[in-house]
Protein backbone atom coordinates (compact mmCIF):
# COMPACT_ATOMS: atom_id res chain seq x y z
CA UNK A 1 0.00 0.00 0.00
CA UNK A 2 1.39 3.15 -1.07
CA UNK A 3 0.47 6.05 1.50
CA UNK A 4 1.14 10.05 0.92
CA UNK A 5 3.38 11.25 3.52
CA UNK A 6 1.54 12.93 6.80
CA UNK A 7 -1.20 10.86 6.30
CA UNK A 8 -2.59 9.86 9.56
CA UNK A 9 -1.60 5.79 9.39
CA UNK A 10 1.05 5.12 12.04
CA UNK A 11 3.48 7.44 13.88
CA UNK A 12 3.76 10.70 12.04
CA UNK A 13 7.50 9.73 11.28
CA UNK A 14 7.82 8.60 7.08
CA UNK A 15 11.04 7.23 7.21
CA UNK A 16 10.68 5.17 10.62
CA UNK A 17 7.72 4.36 8.61
CA UNK A 18 9.28 3.82 5.45
CA UNK A 19 11.97 1.41 7.10
CA UNK A 20 9.37 -0.38 9.15
CA UNK A 21 7.85 -1.71 5.35
CA UNK A 22 5.36 1.15 4.48
CA UNK A 23 5.45 2.36 1.04
CA UNK A 24 5.64 6.44 1.52
CA UNK A 25 5.87 9.09 -1.06
CA UNK A 26 7.22 11.08 -1.60
CA UNK A 27 10.06 9.01 0.08
CA UNK A 28 11.76 9.91 3.33
CA UNK A 29 15.05 10.72 3.10
CA UNK A 30 18.46 11.54 4.74
CA UNK A 31 22.00 11.08 3.36
CA UNK A 32 25.40 8.58 5.00
CA UNK A 33 27.54 11.47 6.02
CA UNK A 34 25.06 14.45 5.90
CA UNK A 35 26.47 16.15 9.11
CA UNK A 36 30.52 16.11 7.96
CA UNK A 37 32.96 18.77 6.07
CA UNK A 38 31.29 20.01 3.23
CA UNK A 39 28.87 21.94 5.76
CA UNK A 40 30.47 24.97 7.62
CA UNK A 41 28.95 24.82 11.06
CA UNK A 42 30.05 21.65 11.06
CA UNK A 43 33.47 22.60 10.40
CA UNK A 44 33.58 25.50 12.86
CA UNK A 45 32.49 22.73 16.04
CA UNK A 46 35.18 20.59 14.64
CA UNK A 47 37.69 22.96 14.77
CA UNK A 48 36.51 23.72 18.40
CA UNK A 49 36.92 19.94 19.32
CA UNK A 50 40.45 19.44 18.55
CA UNK A 51 40.49 15.76 17.73
CA UNK A 52 37.83 13.75 16.15
CA UNK A 53 37.51 11.35 18.91
CA UNK A 54 37.21 13.79 21.20
CA UNK A 55 34.33 15.30 18.90
CA UNK A 56 32.68 12.03 19.14
CA UNK A 57 32.92 11.34 22.43
CA UNK A 58 31.77 15.18 23.80
CA UNK A 59 27.54 14.68 23.67
CA UNK A 60 26.80 18.14 23.42
CA UNK A 61 29.09 18.89 20.02
CA UNK A 62 28.36 15.07 18.52
CA UNK A 63 24.42 15.97 19.08
CA UNK A 64 25.38 19.74 17.70
CA UNK A 65 26.56 18.27 14.49
CA UNK A 66 24.10 15.51 14.14
CA UNK A 67 21.03 18.49 14.27
CA UNK A 68 22.53 20.54 11.89
CA UNK A 69 21.95 19.27 8.72
CA UNK A 70 17.90 19.03 9.96
CA UNK A 71 18.24 22.46 10.67
CA UNK A 72 19.32 23.47 7.39
CA UNK A 73 17.85 20.63 5.18
CA UNK A 74 14.50 19.37 6.97
CA UNK A 75 16.04 15.89 6.45
CA UNK A 76 13.33 13.34 7.59
CA UNK A 77 16.26 11.22 9.09
CA UNK A 78 19.37 12.58 11.79
CA UNK A 79 21.99 9.82 11.98
CA UNK A 80 24.29 10.01 15.23
CA UNK A 81 27.58 11.58 14.53
CA UNK A 82 29.66 8.63 15.46
CA UNK A 83 32.13 6.39 14.22
CA UNK A 84 32.29 2.47 13.23
CA UNK A 85 35.56 2.46 14.67
CA UNK A 86 34.23 3.45 18.36
CA UNK A 87 33.24 0.23 19.30
CA UNK A 88 36.85 -1.50 18.94
CA UNK A 89 38.26 1.94 21.13
CA UNK A 90 35.74 1.58 23.74
CA UNK A 91 37.20 -2.82 23.06
CA UNK A 92 40.66 -1.27 24.08
CA UNK A 93 42.26 -0.80 20.82
CA UNK A 94 44.40 1.85 20.44
CA UNK A 95 42.77 4.20 17.76
CA UNK A 96 43.50 7.94 16.29
CA UNK A 97 42.62 9.41 13.83
CA UNK A 98 45.71 11.51 11.86
CA UNK A 99 45.38 14.31 9.41
CA UNK A 100 45.02 13.44 6.11
CA UNK A 101 45.58 9.46 6.86
CA UNK A 102 42.55 8.08 8.09
CA UNK A 103 41.90 6.04 11.28
CA UNK A 104 45.14 4.45 12.34
CA UNK A 105 44.79 1.27 14.88
CA UNK A 106 47.24 -0.79 16.81
CA UNK A 107 46.87 -3.49 14.69
CA UNK A 108 45.65 -7.70 16.28
CA UNK A 109 47.23 -10.06 13.96
CA UNK A 110 47.11 -13.04 16.98
CA UNK A 111 44.70 -14.85 19.31
CA UNK A 112 46.56 -12.49 22.04
CA UNK A 113 45.20 -9.70 20.80
CA UNK A 114 42.19 -10.75 20.05
CA UNK A 115 41.48 -12.10 23.96
CA UNK A 116 43.25 -8.32 25.13
CA UNK A 117 40.12 -7.19 23.71
CA UNK A 118 37.93 -5.84 26.76
CA UNK A 119 34.43 -6.81 25.77
CA UNK A 120 33.10 -5.48 29.09
CA UNK A 121 33.82 -2.10 29.20
CA UNK A 122 32.22 -1.42 26.08
CA UNK A 123 28.93 0.28 27.47
CA UNK A 124 31.28 2.34 30.00
CA UNK A 125 33.96 3.71 27.54
CA UNK A 126 31.29 3.97 24.91
CA UNK A 127 28.76 6.08 27.49
CA UNK A 128 29.49 9.48 26.16
CA UNK A 129 27.56 7.99 22.78
CA UNK A 130 24.80 7.13 24.43
CA UNK A 131 24.33 10.17 26.15
CA UNK A 132 24.63 11.89 22.61
CA UNK A 133 21.34 9.79 21.50
CA UNK A 134 19.55 10.64 24.53
CA UNK A 135 20.28 14.60 23.97
CA UNK A 136 20.19 14.66 20.20
CA UNK A 137 16.35 12.99 20.89
CA UNK A 138 15.18 15.12 23.29
CA UNK A 139 15.86 18.02 20.99
CA UNK A 140 14.15 15.89 18.04
CA UNK A 141 11.62 15.29 19.87
CA UNK A 142 11.21 19.47 21.12
CA UNK A 143 11.82 20.61 17.75
CA UNK A 144 11.42 18.35 15.07
CA UNK A 145 9.16 15.61 16.16
CA UNK A 146 8.76 14.08 12.46
CA UNK A 147 12.26 13.53 12.45
CA UNK A 148 13.85 9.70 12.80
CA UNK A 149 16.78 9.32 15.30
CA UNK A 150 19.01 6.67 13.68
CA UNK A 151 22.04 5.01 15.72
CA UNK A 152 24.43 2.75 13.88
CA UNK A 153 27.38 0.61 13.82
CA UNK A 154 29.83 -1.02 12.02
CA UNK A 155 29.53 -4.89 10.47
CA UNK A 156 32.31 -7.06 12.03
CA UNK A 157 33.66 -7.78 8.85
CA UNK A 158 34.37 -4.11 8.00
CA UNK A 159 35.21 -3.65 10.95
CA UNK A 160 37.42 -6.64 11.42
CA UNK A 161 39.11 -4.97 8.13
CA UNK A 162 40.52 -2.00 9.86
CA UNK A 163 41.21 -3.57 13.27
CA UNK A 164 43.60 -6.35 11.58
CA UNK A 165 45.47 -3.94 9.24
CA UNK A 166 45.83 -1.57 11.25
CA UNK A 167 44.05 1.57 8.72
CA UNK A 168 42.13 1.78 5.82
CA UNK A 169 43.04 0.31 2.48
CA UNK A 170 41.96 -0.37 -0.84
CA UNK A 171 42.06 -4.32 -0.87
CA UNK A 172 42.66 -5.37 3.06
CA UNK A 173 45.22 -7.93 1.96
CA UNK A 174 45.88 -8.37 5.51
CA UNK A 175 42.85 -9.03 6.72
CA UNK A 176 41.19 -10.86 4.05
CA UNK A 177 44.51 -13.23 4.36
CA UNK A 178 43.89 -13.84 7.74
CA UNK A 179 40.01 -14.77 6.42
CA UNK A 180 41.47 -17.74 4.69
CA UNK A 181 44.30 -18.57 6.40
CA UNK A 182 43.51 -19.05 9.89
CA UNK A 183 39.52 -18.85 9.97
CA UNK A 184 39.51 -19.83 13.60
CA UNK A 185 41.06 -16.78 14.69
CA UNK A 186 39.17 -14.56 12.55
CA UNK A 187 35.99 -15.87 13.63
CA UNK A 188 37.10 -15.47 17.43
CA UNK A 189 37.70 -11.87 16.42
CA UNK A 190 34.57 -11.90 14.48
CA UNK A 191 32.26 -13.56 17.23
CA UNK A 192 33.72 -10.66 20.13
CA UNK A 193 32.63 -8.09 17.49
CA UNK A 194 29.47 -9.98 16.80
CA UNK A 195 28.84 -9.39 20.88
CA UNK A 196 29.83 -5.92 21.41
CA UNK A 197 28.23 -4.71 18.31
CA UNK A 198 24.81 -5.98 19.69
CA UNK A 199 25.88 -4.24 23.47
CA UNK A 200 26.67 -1.06 21.99
CA UNK A 201 23.52 -0.45 19.31
CA UNK A 202 20.78 -2.21 22.64
CA UNK A 203 22.72 0.54 24.00
CA UNK A 204 21.92 3.25 21.65
CA UNK A 205 18.48 1.75 21.39
CA UNK A 206 17.66 2.12 25.35
CA UNK A 207 19.12 5.55 24.67
CA UNK A 208 16.20 6.64 22.47
CA UNK A 209 17.93 4.97 18.97
CA UNK A 210 14.27 4.65 16.75
CA UNK A 211 16.13 2.82 13.93
CA UNK A 212 19.51 0.86 13.82
CA UNK A 213 21.85 0.73 11.03
CA UNK A 214 24.62 -1.72 10.47
CA UNK A 215 27.73 -0.50 8.06
CA UNK A 216 29.49 -2.64 5.85
CA UNK A 217 31.15 -0.49 3.60
CA UNK A 218 33.97 -3.49 2.33
CA UNK A 219 31.49 -6.26 2.19
CA UNK A 220 31.92 -6.49 -1.51
CA UNK A 221 35.95 -7.47 -1.50
CA UNK A 222 34.50 -10.90 -0.52
CA UNK A 223 33.72 -14.08 -2.71
CA UNK A 224 30.02 -15.39 -2.13
CA UNK A 225 31.70 -18.37 0.40
CA UNK A 226 33.11 -16.03 2.42
CA UNK A 227 30.54 -13.46 1.98
CA UNK A 228 27.70 -15.70 3.43
CA UNK A 229 30.29 -16.64 6.32
CA UNK A 230 31.69 -13.16 7.69
CA UNK A 231 29.07 -10.88 6.15
CA UNK A 232 25.53 -12.15 5.94
CA UNK A 233 25.89 -14.72 9.32
CA UNK A 234 27.16 -12.44 11.62
CA UNK A 235 24.50 -9.85 10.64
CA UNK A 236 21.99 -12.56 10.88
CA UNK A 237 22.95 -13.10 14.50
CA UNK A 238 23.07 -9.69 15.31
CA UNK A 239 20.21 -8.84 14.12
CA UNK A 240 18.21 -11.44 15.71
CA UNK A 241 19.51 -10.21 19.22
CA UNK A 242 18.60 -6.56 18.51
CA UNK A 243 14.84 -8.21 17.40
CA UNK A 244 14.96 -10.32 20.89
CA UNK A 245 15.17 -7.32 22.91
CA UNK A 246 13.40 -4.60 20.57
CA UNK A 247 10.83 -6.27 18.61
CA UNK A 248 9.59 -3.56 16.92
CA UNK A 249 12.82 -1.51 16.04
CA UNK A 250 14.01 -1.35 11.97
CA UNK A 251 17.06 -2.38 11.10
CA UNK A 252 18.93 -0.86 7.99
CA UNK A 253 21.75 -3.35 6.49
CA UNK A 254 24.06 -1.91 4.20
CA UNK A 255 26.30 -4.56 2.29
CA UNK A 256 28.15 -2.06 -0.24
CA UNK A 257 28.95 -3.65 -3.26
CA UNK A 258 26.85 -7.10 -2.91
CA UNK A 259 26.07 -7.07 -6.75
CA UNK A 260 23.32 -10.24 -6.72
CA UNK A 261 24.03 -11.05 -3.46
CA UNK A 262 21.97 -8.12 -1.82
CA UNK A 263 18.72 -10.47 -2.59
CA UNK A 264 20.11 -13.15 -0.36
CA UNK A 265 21.43 -10.79 2.51
CA UNK A 266 18.11 -9.35 2.75
CA UNK A 267 16.53 -12.87 2.87
CA UNK A 268 18.94 -14.56 5.41
CA UNK A 269 19.95 -11.41 8.13
CA UNK A 270 16.69 -10.52 8.70
CA UNK A 271 17.18 -6.53 8.48
CA UNK A 272 14.15 -4.28 7.46
CA UNK A 273 15.37 -2.21 4.91
CA UNK A 274 18.44 -2.99 2.70
CA UNK A 275 20.72 0.01 1.42
CA UNK A 276 22.02 -0.02 -2.10
CA UNK A 277 25.51 1.22 -3.19
CA UNK A 278 25.68 3.25 -5.48
CA UNK A 279 26.76 0.34 -8.64
CA UNK A 280 23.43 -1.26 -7.79
CA UNK A 281 20.82 -1.11 -10.34
CA UNK A 282 17.78 -0.14 -8.72
CA UNK A 283 15.67 -2.30 -10.93
CA UNK A 284 17.33 -5.05 -10.52
CA UNK A 285 17.07 -4.89 -6.37
CA UNK A 286 13.87 -4.07 -6.57
CA UNK A 287 13.49 -7.72 -8.22
CA UNK A 288 16.27 -9.10 -6.16
CA UNK A 289 14.92 -8.16 -3.03
CA UNK A 290 11.59 -9.38 -1.39
CA UNK A 291 8.87 -7.08 -1.52
CA UNK A 292 8.63 -6.84 2.16
CA UNK A 293 12.09 -5.23 2.67
CA UNK A 294 12.74 -1.96 1.91
CA UNK A 295 15.16 -0.21 -0.05
CA UNK A 296 17.44 2.90 0.48
CA UNK A 297 19.61 4.53 -1.73
CA UNK A 298 21.37 5.12 -3.91
CA UNK A 299 22.23 8.44 -5.69
CA UNK A 300 26.10 9.12 -6.76
CA UNK A 301 27.67 11.26 -4.90
CA UNK A 302 29.76 12.59 -7.70
CA UNK A 303 25.80 13.82 -8.77
CA UNK A 304 25.14 15.88 -5.67
CA UNK A 305 28.43 17.63 -6.61
CA UNK A 306 27.36 18.01 -10.14
CA UNK A 307 24.46 19.39 -9.45
CA UNK A 308 21.55 20.71 -12.02
CA UNK A 309 20.08 18.52 -14.66
CA UNK A 310 22.40 15.56 -13.84
CA UNK A 311 21.58 15.80 -10.55
CA UNK A 312 17.86 15.75 -11.28
CA UNK A 313 17.83 13.14 -13.55
CA UNK A 314 19.75 10.76 -11.78
CA UNK A 315 17.55 11.34 -8.54
CA UNK A 316 14.55 11.13 -10.60
CA UNK A 317 15.44 7.78 -12.79
CA UNK A 318 15.83 6.23 -9.10
CA UNK A 319 12.68 7.31 -7.51
CA UNK A 320 11.03 6.29 -10.64
CA UNK A 321 12.65 2.48 -10.22
CA UNK A 322 11.48 2.62 -6.72
CA UNK A 323 8.11 4.25 -6.63
CA UNK A 324 5.39 1.69 -4.91
CA UNK A 325 7.52 0.08 -2.80
CA UNK A 326 9.14 0.75 1.22
CA UNK A 327 11.87 3.31 -0.16
CA UNK A 328 14.22 5.72 1.40
CA UNK A 329 16.04 7.91 -0.56
CA UNK A 330 19.59 8.55 0.06
CA UNK A 331 23.41 8.34 -1.32
CA UNK A 332 24.59 5.10 -2.52
CA UNK A 333 28.11 5.90 -0.54
CA UNK A 334 29.04 9.00 1.82
CA UNK A 335 28.49 12.65 0.97
CA UNK A 336 32.12 14.29 0.10
CA UNK A 337 33.14 17.01 1.69
CA UNK A 338 33.32 19.16 -1.53
CA UNK A 339 29.51 18.87 -2.05
CA UNK A 340 28.33 22.54 -2.60
CA UNK A 341 25.44 22.70 0.54
CA UNK A 342 23.64 24.21 -2.20
CA UNK A 343 23.14 21.33 -4.46
CA UNK A 344 21.99 19.29 -1.18
CA UNK A 345 18.91 21.51 -1.05
CA UNK A 346 18.09 21.55 -4.82
CA UNK A 347 18.20 17.27 -3.93
CA UNK A 348 16.11 17.86 -1.16
CA UNK A 349 13.39 20.06 -3.64
CA UNK A 350 13.49 17.40 -6.17
CA UNK A 351 12.74 14.36 -3.78
CA UNK A 352 10.12 16.42 -1.99
CA UNK A 353 8.38 16.46 -5.22
CA UNK A 354 7.81 13.10 -5.76
CA UNK A 355 9.55 12.27 -8.97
Amino acid sequence: MTVEAGAATGENKPLLRAVSGEAVWPPPMWLMRQAGRYLPEYREVRAKAGGFINLCTTPEMAAEVTLQPIRRYGMDGAILFSDILMVPWAMGQGLRFAEGEGPVLDPIRDSAGVAALELDKVRERAAPIFETVRLTRAALDQHANKVTLIGFAGSPFTVACYMVEGHGSKDFHTARGMAFNDPALFGRLIRTLVDATIDYLLAQAEAGAEVLMLFDSWAGMLPPSQFRRWVIEPTATIVRALKKAHPSIPIIGFPRLAGPLIGEYAQRTGVNTVAMDTAMDPRFAATAVPANVGLQGNLDPLALIAGGAALEAEARQIMAAMRGRPFVFNLGHGIEKITPPENVAQLVRIVRSGG
